[in-house]
């Protein structure tokens, strides 16, 4: 089962990072929350580790509906993005929400999951 989808961007990593943020942005999703995968594995296990960066996108009005239709949803909040490196190339990557109906028995939940993933599929065809 793909859980997502991604592509390799003609960015950087930085770059890549700032873009689907701004990107993210313009479909009203707010990053809440910034784990630097990298850095972690690092300081907790002395290890190198490409560049990667785990971002938590949350857009707030969708949040509140998902929330309404099921308050468990929480446990798959925020949607997350991916941005790493790997032999010079960038790739960015997107949390499937139609993924979430999968595993929910809530039909209330599909057409949120749907909207959300049309703006993840705007973000992503800007990259």
């Amino acid at each position: 089962m793909q859980y997502g989808f991604s592509k390799n961007v003609a960015l950087p990593y930085e770059q890549a990072v700032a873009k689907v943020t701004e990107e993210l942005k313009k479909e009203g999703f707010g990053i809440l929350t910034t784990i630097d995968v990298r850095k972690t594995l690092k300081q907790k296990l002395n290890v190198d580790f490409e560049k990667y960066i785990i971002l938590g996108a949350c857009n707030p009005p969708f949040a509140h509906k998902a929330l309404q239709a099921d308050e468990q949803i929480g446990l798959l909040l925020p949607c997350n993005v991916i941005v790493y490196e790997k032999e010079g190339r960038t790739t960015v990557g997107v949390f499937d929400p139609l993924v979430m109906t999968v595993v929910l028995d809530n039909d209330a939940m599909k057409p949120i999951a749907e909207e959300i993933r049309q703006k993840l599929q705007r973000v992503m065809a800007a990259m």
